[in-house]
């Protein structure tokens, strides 16, 4: 089961997330992105410190560059959750559609240009979604959580193969996720 209200707590973690996992732009990397995001208390604290630290020796054009290369033309490394399960057969259109409605009905209206397993806009939906007393949320988050585990678990994989500066992001968030699985529940195959 997952902890609903300290899922809530890092919302913020989540608006960061997004940020830094859409395509780079110099306000991607404004100090204050990271200051108003996380407390050393969060789960993420010392993985996105280091992510963050490691990232900033990059000049915006190398970033970039390092983005399109590692998001775009690895299809190992691609942002898209549920195709590392799914590629394209049909229960991934099945889940895309099954993402979509839970988003719209927590209020998050999808751009019509982008795919439900986008792993952005995941982080945004858990960034602007307000889920707190609504009885369909332990279900449908569940299904999220299923889809950004497995999802992320590939994604590492490969950003470790690639040697990827987003590495210790994605595994930021992880630690998030994890940690806020009810005690009970945590122990899955992709610890």
């Amino acid at each position: 089961m997952i902890d609903l209200d300290y899922l809530y707590t890092h919302k913020t973690a989540f608006g960061f997330f997004s940020q830094q996992l859409s395509y780079p732009e110099k306000l991607t990397f404004h100090p204050q992105v990271m200051e108003g995001s996380f407390t050393p208390n969060d789960p993420a604290f010392e993985l996105v410190k280091t992510y963050w630290q490691d990232i900033q020796t990059y000049s915006l054009d190398d970033v970039q560059e390092i983005y399109v290369q590692t998001f775009d033309f690895q299809k190992r490394a691609t942002l898209y959750m549920t195709y590392f399960k799914f590629e394209d057969a049909k229960e991934r259109g099945q889940m895309l559609a099954k993402l979509k409605v839970m988003y719209e009905m927590f209020g998050l209206n999808m751009p019509a240009e982008e795919l439900s397993d986008y792993l952005p806009l995941i982080c945004e939906f858990l960034y602007a979604a307000e889920w707190r007393n609504d009885p369909r949320a332990q279900e449908s988050f569940a299904i999220l959580f299923a889809v950004l585990e497995d999802g992320t678990y590939h994604l590492v994989k490969a950003l470790e193969e690639l040697k990827s500066p987003y590495l210790t992001l994605v595994k930021g968030i992880r630690a998030t996720l994890k940690a806020c699985l009810i005690r009970e529940a945590v122990g899955n195959e992709h610890d």
